[in-house]
């Protein structure tokens, strides 16, 4: 009997938690959540199935989130939120656009231009053509650096040009994209003098927003916009444990 009360208390617990949480912030949360590649079916971590996804953008568009691009975070509302992809996965292609539309959904789409001209591993990618032709009510497209290296390993010197390149390749393929930067592996330059120089060339550059991974929930407007935290999707995450995501970032005890 005892064993059996045990999730009873924790699910009125955490409701009761996250209520004394949004009444404590009420309007200035941001939710940034990060993908990878979409199938019929989920075999690793960073690919969630169709019926998953589908799921959890059912719920987000039930509970009235407000789904966001970069480009259009000028106001706070208590639901903001933002969907993200990386690396432009041909699948991204496939699945996505029908989904955004069928829940009034939007997503930004993280882009390496190196994956694209060159192809990254067996994955198949999307073309340049098709990026373009991505309906951009619903799609926003975005910076992933060109060659996508770990940016704590490489000095500022490449760092700008890598990005200079990311730049000047979807300018020369005529793709319009705001100036946000998804960093590789969620890593950049993180000692103080090496971090304040490398986010000096981001500001150069003319960079918006920069977005690392972290699992936490952010708050609007920030005085790090270089930081911004995403929280992880992973391919075989329940939808129970999709709505803690939602309102933790993400639970060490999941």
């Amino acid at each position: 009997m005892i064993l059996y009360l045990i999730p009873v208390v924790l699910a009125v617990f955490i409701v009761i938690y996250f209520r004394l949480y949004l009444f404590a912030f009420p309007k200035n949360r941001l939710v940034i959540l990060m993908y990878h590649q979409v199938e019929k079916e989920s075999h690793e971590d960073l690919t969630v199935s169709v019926k998953n996804l589908e799921e959890q953008f059912s719920y987000l568009s039930r509970k009235k989130y407000t789904s966001r691009f970069f480009s259009e975070l000028t106001a706070s509302t208590k639901k903001n939120i933002i969907i993200t992809f990386d690396d432009g996965y041909r699948n991204n292609l496939e699945y996505l656009p029908s989904l955004l539309k069928k829940y009034n959904l939007k997503a930004t789409i993280f882009i390496p231009t190196g994956f694209i001209e060159k192809g990254y591993k067996n994955y198949p990618m999307m073309s340049f053509d098709e990026i373009r032709s991505l309906d951009r009510n619903y799609f926003e497209i975005a910076l992933h650096t060109h060659a996508h290296e770990n940016l704590k390993d490489r000095s500022l010197d490449l760092i700008e040009k890598d990005l200079e390149k990311n730049m000047s390749i979807l300018d020369a393929q005529n793709i319009a994209y705001s100036k946000v930067l998804a960093y590789p592996y969620g890593k950049y330059p993180n000692k103080e003098e090496e971090k304040s120089a490398f986010f000096s060339i981001l500001r150069k550059i003319g960079i918006d927003f920069a977005v690392r991974i972290g699992n936490r929930v952010n708050y609007f407007p920030t005085q790090h916009p270089y930081e911004l935290c995403r929280v992880d999707i992973k391919g075989k995450d329940s939808i129970i444990k999709f709505k803690l995501k939602l309102i933790f970032g993400r639970l060490k005890l999941f």
